[in-house]
């Protein structure tokens, strides 16, 4: 049987569609939320979808990989409220906006909150640990007995919030 080249270069593309798809996001999925609270998140922030590699600029996602390998940018576990129970930071992002939430798992439930918000360009999420941060001019700090949440976009803003057993505070660490 021999086969048209207009085959061949349908079969090639398709094939170059896969590899380039499976190749862009992580390959063990890093960017997958707890089943209930997907749920959850589709319900309250209805079209949005978490960041993923494949959302970042190139230059954007080598430098979040340099950082943090093919972890996901939109989505870290943390011990925000330092009570051991399930707590996720996320960015969720539309075509025109971007927010980080919080979700924190309470028994069989789960509770979010929105903690910030940016423009049309995606941002990344990640966690550090206790300690104390300053702000970018260096005027205000923060004192976090427990792991912070860094919502940051490269070359543009970032800001470091922190839980305070009664607050979140928040300090911008780059603008």
């Amino acid at each position: 049987m021999r086969l048209r080249p207009t085959t061949l270069s349908s079969v090639g593309f398709g094939l170059l569609v896969v590899v380039q798809a499976a190749t862009a996001a992580p390959q063990n999925g890093e960017c997958n939320l707890p089943s209930d609270l997907q749920g959850e998140i589709a319900t309250k922030y209805p079209g949005r979808k978490l960041v993923t590699l494949s959302d970042l600029q190139e230059d954007d996602r080598g430098f979040f990989q340099k950082d943090h390998g093919n972890s996901c940018p939109g989505l870290v576990k943390v011990d925000f409220y330092g009570d051991g129970k399930p707590t996720l930071a996320l960015v969720l992002i539309t075509k025109d906006n971007s927010e980080l939430i919080v979700a924190h798992q309470l028994g069989d439930s789960w509770k979010t909150a929105v903690l910030g918000k940016g423009g049309p360009n995606v941002p990344v999420v990640w966690s550090l640990p206790p300690g104390e941060y300053t702000d970018v001019n260096g005027n205000r700090k923060i004192r976090a007995s427990r792991p912070v949440i860094v919502f940051l976009q490269y070359e543009a803003w970032g800001i470091l919030y922190a839980w305070t057993g009664d607050a979140v505070k928040k300090i911008w660490i780059a603008d």
